[in-house]
């Protein structure tokens, strides 16, 4: 365990014990209502615009037979109801009945009670101090969730992410975009290169490309956020994770290039130690071009 490791542990689980106990998770009627806290989370993640039963898994980490468990629970209650997606039979989607509506507005009324109950022994200031801590909390906790890891280049996450990234820049660039700029999956596969993506509670939210300019200089193309993920700190752990994947693959040099518009990337990768050299390539779009000198990291 790193030094420092064992103190952030412990503050971290103190704090857990006691968020926990305040809010009446141990209570198996959540919020003073006939249910424990995973269908009470469970009707809420329904909403009023149904889920598939996948998306359910998937967003609460659910495995498939206790999610299975707690909807029949919810179906004998008459809260949910569960029905065939009409274009694809394979997917099941749940739905709040009239009475899971009123159920989940009772709920948010309770929760929010609870809240204010928190909040009013606090003053002013003291509330707004732990509405910014709070919200630093859950940006890190967001982060060090987020998983990235290499996928083959020619897998659909990269081609979707990729796709994203495509659709993102072709609205911001004055210019627009060109699809066909974009990596070739052999560049990024392999000894050639890597394509990294960045994943949420299993949905990708981000990427980054990395293929090999020369035997010992890598190009890192591509570093993308979705919308949602981002404000995170999540592009430099992409671009931490492509100089690992260069230095890997003996490259001393890792280069970039930028688009003038991107004036929020330009400053991340001087902050990161790139500095600015005459062009390299014959890209339209760049109009800064960024060197970094690769450190082999320690194990």
């Amino acid at each position: 365990m790193e030094q420092g490791s064992a103190h952030h542990v412990k503050a971290l689980r103190r704090f857990n014990r006691y968020f926990t106990r305040r809010i009446g998770v141990l209570d198996d009627h959540y919020l003073g209502q006939d249910r424990p806290l995973g269908e009470a989370r469970l009707l809420f993640e329904i909403g009023e615009d149904g889920a598939s039963l996948r998306d359910l898994r998937s967003r609460l980490g659910l495995d498939a037979g206790y999610l299975s468990r707690m909807i029949r629970a919810l179906e004998a209650q008459g809260l949910v109801r569960v029905r065939v997606h009409p274009a694809d039979n394979r997917l099941r989607i749940a739905e709040l009945t009239p009475a899971g509506v009123v159920e989940v507005k009772e709920q948010d009324r309770r929760s929010n009670a609870l809240a204010e109950g928190l909040l009013s022994g606090l003053d002013a200031r003291q509330r707004e101090e732990l509405t910014v801590a709070v919200a630093v909390a859950e940006r890190l906790l967001r982060l060090a969730a987020i998983t990235v890891e290499r996928v083959d280049g020619a897998s659909r996450d990269a081609r979707d992410c990729l796709a994203a990234y495509a659709v993102d820049i072709d609205e911001r660039f004055p210019e627009g975009f060109d699809p066909a700029s974009l990596v070739r999956p052999e560049e990024v596969s392999g000894d050639a290169g890597a394509f990294l993506v960045a994943y949420e509670e299993g949905r990708p939210v981000g990427c980054g490309a990395l293929r090999r300019l020369e035997p010992e200089v890598g190009e890192i193309r591509h570093v993308w956020v979705h919308p949602a993920a981002r404000r995170l700190g999540l592009a430099r752990r992409i671009l931490d994770g492509l100089e690992d994947q260069a230095t890997e693959r003996g490259c001393e040099v890792v280069r970039l290039d930028t688009h003038a518009v991107l004036t929020e990337a330009q400053a991340m990768y001087r902050a990161c130690g790139y500095t600015e050299i005459p062009r390299y390539d014959d890209n339209v779009y760049a109009a800064h071009w960024f060197e970094k000198r690769l450190v082999r990291r320690s194990a």
